[in-house]
């Protein structure tokens, strides 16, 4: 039967080979992005690939594929980076205020987008920090990782949870 799973039918995916597979942030990804905690709905595992991607545009957006380091620049963002930024430090706190697990990360992908044609030679630190924080609820271990690589010393986890500048929303709803 197409679509069911089941023991009888021998297709039964385990979260254990799911993390094998593919590695426990990617597969916590995953599921949070499937929907709301409470609603019922499909699974389908091909889908993961999808999130793996977006871990994987992440980190080659702050790290350099050839030589693994980060390629955050020392540099000003440019004032389009941070209203986007701004905008998803908003809607991702509201999201993660919410349990609305599935938005939030929407709303990640949107600003790596973003930052992947608009940064040709790294992400500017003031805005890698805060991706990397807001992503860090979602996918602990990637996040980690990277806050490390960004030369902190402690853990993120003790890191407030970024702040959007109401100043830069409203700039941002009025250009819109």
């Amino acid at each position: 039967e197409y679509g069911k799973m089941g023991k009888s039918l021998r297709n039964v995916v385990t979260p254990d080979e799911m993390y094998d597979a593919y590695g426990a942030d990617t597969f916590r990804l995953y599921e949070m992005a499937m929907g709301l905690l409470d609603v019922s709905r499909p699974w389908n595992t091909r889908d993961v690939v999808g999130m793996q991607r977006f871990l994987q545009r992440v980190w080659r957006v702050l790290i350099d594929e050839e030589t693994g380091e980060l390629r955050d620049v020392e540099s000003e963002p440019g004032d389009d980076d941070v209203r986007v930024l701004h905008r998803t430090i908003d809607g991702v706190r509201a999201d993660m205020e919410g349990l609305r697990f599935n938005t939030a990360i929407a709303k990640l992908i949107e600003l790596n987008n973003h930052l992947t044609k608009t940064t040709g030679d790294g992400v500017p630190r003031d805005v890698a920090e805060p991706l990397v924080l807001m992503m860090a609820p979602i996918t602990p271990h990637v996040a980690e990782e990277l806050w490390a690589r960004m030369g902190h010393p402690t853990s993120l986890a003790y890191e407030p949870f970024p702040v959007a500048d109401p100043a830069l929303l409203e700039i941002g709803r009025a250009s819109c």
